[in-house]
């Protein structure tokens, strides 16, 4: 399985190596306000490409934070609990926060 790891980070690297001879160009970027600058295509799509991978980890972090408190919450309340054979008659309760369905439905 190492192996296997191994390879694909070099057929990783040795695509966005390729990538980057590629694109060497130079291209002009136009901001707002009239400013302008040039930097080579390949640190453009590139730098593109790592932001929107940072905005996707923050956008989802609100839910993992909120996962991993229900995870301890949960652990806390099975800690707390006697460990006894027999279920107690007790009525199941309600999670504290109400369950969410998938966001496309699937």
């Amino acid at each position: 399985m190492r192996v296997l790891l191994w390879l694909v980070r070099a057929f990783l690297f040795f695509v966005l190596f390729a990538f980057a001879l590629n694109n060497q160009h130079e291209v002009q970027l136009h901001w707002f306000f009239g400013l302008e600058t040039r930097a080579p295509m390949v640190l453009v799509v590139l730098g593109c490409f790592g932001v929107g991978a940072v905005l996707g980890v923050l956008g989802m972090l609100p839910n993992w934070w909120r996962a991993r408190r229900q995870a301890h919450r949960l652990e806390a309340r099975l800690t707390k609990e006697p460990e006894t054979g027999a279920r107690s008659s007790a009525a199941p309760v309600a999670p504290a926060e109400p369950l969410l369905p998938p966001r496309d439905g699937l």
